[in-house]
Formats: C-alpha cells, sequence, structure tokens
C-alpha cells in the first residue's frame, strides 16, 4: 500500500505506518492521502484511491460528497486538537476581558520614558476590565472541543451554559455536571455575556451568528469563534461591534472584512496549530487509515458510516461501499452463497445515501465472485481487505 501526503504531516504519526506501506510523491500512484489545508475539491481523484484522512477537524477542503460517489472514505480527528483549541479559548476571553493586549501596547508606547513606571500606574485603570469568574458563558456546539471549554470555565468559576441539539451520550458523560444544557439557542445569545463557538460549516450553520442572533444579545457581549469565520456573518459583527453591541469578536480567521475593524482580536489561525495537536492529529489519523486498509474498519469518517469486526483473523474479509437502498445484504449473502461462500461475521451500516459492509468469511473468494459482488446494482467499491 502506498500513501501520500499533501501538507507537512508529524512525522511522530507517520511513525505508525506498519511495514505494508511505503510512501510515494505521486498521488496517482496511492492508495491513502493525508492532507491538512491543501484544497483537494478541484482535484480528480485516482481510481485506487480508497481513503483520505483529514489531520484535524475540518474537511471543507475536501470535495465529500465526489468521495462518498466513488467509494473513498474520508477520515478526519475529533478531539485531537482540543486541548489546544481550548486553550486559546481561554485566553481570549482573558484578553477580552481584560485589554491585556492594549495595556502591553500602552507600555511599550512609553519606552524610553524615565517616567514610565508613573505614567503606567496613573493610567493603567483604562485596561483594568473584568474578571471572567461568575460571568456567564454560552457554547455553541459540545463536541470534544467545546466539551473541554465548558469544563474548563467551569473549573474557573463561569457559570457554563452548552447548546447542542445532537449531544451524543458520550459528550454529556464527560460534560461537568454544573454545565447547564440549553435547547434554545436563543437563550444563549439573550443571556451570556460570553458566547463561543464550536460547530462544524455545514449549510445549516452558515451565517448563523448573523444579525437576528446578534440583535438578540446583551449589550457588551464578547463573541468567540475559533470554529470557522463564515460561520459569523462578519458584516453584521463589524455593524455591531461599530454601535457597540459586541464588546469585543475574538476570532481566529483575518479576513478583509474583519481585520479593520474596532475591538477586534484576531490571530492568525492558531487554534490547533501547537507541536501536541498537530502530533496527536497526525497520529490519529496514521492509525484509523491504518486500521481501515488492513482490518477494513471505519472510525470517524465524515462520509461513511463508523463500521467496525475488529482485527481481521478471518481467512478472508471483504469490505463494501455501497448505497444505501433495500435489498443490498440479501444481495451479497445470494451471491456469496451461490460460490459455496459461509459467512462467518458481518457488519453493516448507513448513513445517509450511503453504507458500508463488512463480511468475514470462512474461505477465500475468488477474483470472479469479487467481481460479481462489484457489479451488483448499488455497489460502488469493492475491496478484499485479507
Amino acid at each position: 500500500m502506498k500513501y501520500t501526503t499533501l501538507n507537512n504531516i508529524a512525522q511522530v504519526g507517520l511513525d505508525y505506518f506498519t511495514e505494508s506501506f511505503e510512501e510515494t510523491d505521486d498521488i496517482n500512484d496511492a492508495e491513502v492521502v493525508l492532507v491538512r489545508s491543501t484544497d483537494m475539491k478541484s482535484m480528480e481523484m485516482p481510481e485506487k484511491l480508497l481513503a483520505i484522512a483529514r489531520a484535524g477537524i475540518g474537511v471543507n477542503n475536501i470535495p465529500l460528497d465526489k468521495c462518498a460517489e466513488e467509494g473513498i472514505v474520508v477520515f478526519n480527528t475529533p478531539g485531537a486538537n482540543s486541548n489546544g483549541v481550548k486553550e486559546l479559548v481561554i485566553a481570549g476571553m482573558l484578553l477580552a476581558s481584560r485589554d491585556i493586549i492594549g495595556g502591553v501596547e500602552f507600555v511599550r508606547s512609553e519606552a524610553g520614558n524615565p517616567e514610565v513606571d508613573k505614567i503606567v500606574e496613573k493610567k493603567k485603570k483604562a485596561f483594568a476590565g473584568c474578571e471572567i469568574k461568575g460571568k456567564k458563558l454560552g457554547i455553541i456546539g459540545l463536541g470534544a472541543i467545546g466539551q473541554q471549554v465548558a469544563n474548563a470555565a467551569e473549573h474557573l468559576g463561569m457559570d457554563v451554559y452548552g447548546y447542542d441539539p445532537y449531544l451524543s451520550i458520550d459528550a454529556a458523560w464527560n460534560l461537568s455536571r454544573k454545565v447547564h444544557h440549553i435547547t434554545n439557542v436563543n437563550d444563549i445569545y439573550r443571556t451570556c455575556d460570553y458566547i463561543t463557538i464550536h460547530v462544524p460549516l455545514l449549510d445549516s450553520t452558515k451565517g448563523m451568528v448573523g444579525k437576528e442572533a446578534i440583535d438578540l444579545m446583551k449589550k457588551g457581549v464578547v463573541v468567540l469563534n475559533l470554529a470557522r469565520d463564515l460561520i459569523v456573518d462578519e458584516e453584521a459583527m463589524v455593524e455591531a461591534l461599530k454601535a457597540g453591541k459586541v464588546a469585543k469578536y475574538v476570532t481566529d480567521f483575518a479576513n478583509p472584512t474583519i481585520v479593520s475593524a474596532p475591538n477586534t482580536i484576531i490571530t492568525p489561525h492558531l487554534g490547533a496549530s501547537t507541536e501536541e495537536s498537530e502530533d496527536n492529529c497526525a497520529m490519529m489519523a496514521v492509525r484509523q487509515v491504518v486500521d481501515f486498509i488492513e482490518n477494513g474498519n471505519i472510525r470517524n469518517s465524515v462520509n461513511y458510516p463508523s463500521c467496525s469486526l475488529g482485527f481481521c483473523e478471518a481467512p478472508c474479509r471483504i469490505a463494501i461501499c455501497h448505497k444505501n437502498i433495500p435489498n443490498m445484504i440479501s444481495s451479497f449473502t445470494q451471491i456469496l452463497g451461490d460460490a459455496g461462500l459461509n459467512i462467518s461475521n458481518f457488519a453493516n451500516k448507513s448513513r445517509g445515501e450511503y453504507a458500508y459492509s463488512l463480511l468475514d468469511l470462512d474461505s477465500k473468494a475468488s477474483d470472479e465472485v469479487i467481481t460479481r459482488l462489484g457489479e451488483d446494482e448499488g455497489v460502488i467499491k469493492v475491496r478484499v481487505v485479507k
């Protein structure tokens, strides 16, 4: 199996590739692609490509639907960079509440002044700000990052409110019991002193924090966006900053609209740019694709369902990417039964229009059987794992 990297991927992650993998510089020769920020949307996907692993969370640089149609499983690494982003969110709240940046710049502006100590004592109140302890923090999105922000903020003495209509059981278990689960996002907008956003960029979330949402917010609110810039309608945000409705806007995304706006703290996309986060993402990405290639298992895919039969010990395991339509399973079993092949273990999961099946057999399947499976209506790609 050959893999290629479209961006720099931490070596500590690449070291997790087993001896059955080798690196290639030619994407057309690769079964696996590792990527971070390279835009793949206009790329032609090689026919032999089986998987793309994004060493990070956002996958808006990858054509997910096109990959699903071609049986290419796309992975990401949820949670691997969550601590780095969490720490930047906490730092953003502190910077916004105390005007630390303004204070540092003021002191530097007095460099060379022999009376600097007296000057800063006289004018320091302009940068004093407030404490975050006791303030209401609203978190929109309680995934891996939102959970960590919620728990850290609660430990800092904040009154934490979380909104996530798709809150998983695992996420709920990971949250502090003191975090208030809100079922209407408007309650976050109306009541919170600080609002931080941690949702993926989807059609449903693009521009979700717009004029209507901002109008509901308290005067003097601090808004933090370390998710994706397009989730916030930044033209509406600029107007709110100019009017004083929003006291501070903290964002990790610099662009012409926001970079010159008043009362902003803009970092150069630093959220997951720590050595630890990059290492964690690389390790998680490689482990997932190795398990997929060697065992057929899918974990943390964004275009196919999670599906696993564990370590492959059967004489033959077949992985099938197919459409989520009726009678697919019975068709597979019919083809295998006609060939005298017994299924010893089986897993099938679906996700929207697409589904994935793993079949362990008691004996090897012939090339003819694999061809018949691939020709079955609704089948996208068939692969013999072992």
